[in-house]
């Protein structure tokens, strides 16, 4: 099967994973590092644009690159304004017009020096919320994990919530934290 590759230039990836970068704030772990103005280049097995709806569904090994930052998954949904006065275009939204992203199908983020991996992502543009679920959220920077069921990041303040996975499923279901020593050489 073909793939699709769209390049987009502006804020779509960034926002989405801004957010991890304030993720590690507490506990203090270095954050994702992102360009936000570098372009964003996507693809896919498939693309289907419902511009009516405002909406992008691109599916099958999805990958997004922005500069140093990967995202994979199954599944990438974009929901984007629509005016009514905008033309359709076979390429998708303009990234300026995005409102929602919404990942699905083994969420995997990697940058320069950390990994993050959910079975689900959303990012919400205008509340600056990012949601990352899954039977396992894992957070990795230079050896140190983080790990639970639900991480929600407001990107505005920085402030991140990681939660477990609940009481009925015991000691699996708290938030777990591995940090590594730093070296005494360092």
């Amino acid at each position: 099967m073909n793939k699709v590759a769209i390049v987009l230039s502006g804020l779509g990836l960034s926002a989405l994973l801004a957010g991890a970068a304030q993720a590690q704030s507490e506990p203090r772990v270095t954050g994702l590092q992102l360009s936000g103005d570098e372009p964003i280049q996507i693809e896919s097995d498939r693309l289907e644009v419902r511009d009516a709806e405002g909406i992008a569904i691109f599916t099958g090994n999805v990958n997004v690159v922005q500069g140093p930052t990967l995202l994979k998954s199954g599944k990438m949904t974009v929901y984007y304004a629509t005016d009514g006065t905008a033309e359709p275009s076979a390429a998708g939204p303009d990234a300026s017009r995005i409102e929602r992203l919404e990942v699905d199908e083994n969420v995997y983020v990697k940058t320069e020096t950390q990994v993050a991996t959910a079975d689900k992502a959303s990012f919400d543009m205008k509340t600056e919320v990012l949601v990352m679920t899954g039977k396992e959220v894992v957070l990795s920077d230079d050896g140190n994990v983080l790990v639970g069921c639900k991480l929600t990041v407001q990107m505005a303040t920085g402030h991140a919530l990681l939660d477990g996975c609940g009481q009925s499923e015991g000691a699996k279901g708290r938030v777990k934290m591995l940090l590594q020593p730093k070296s005494q050489s360092q």
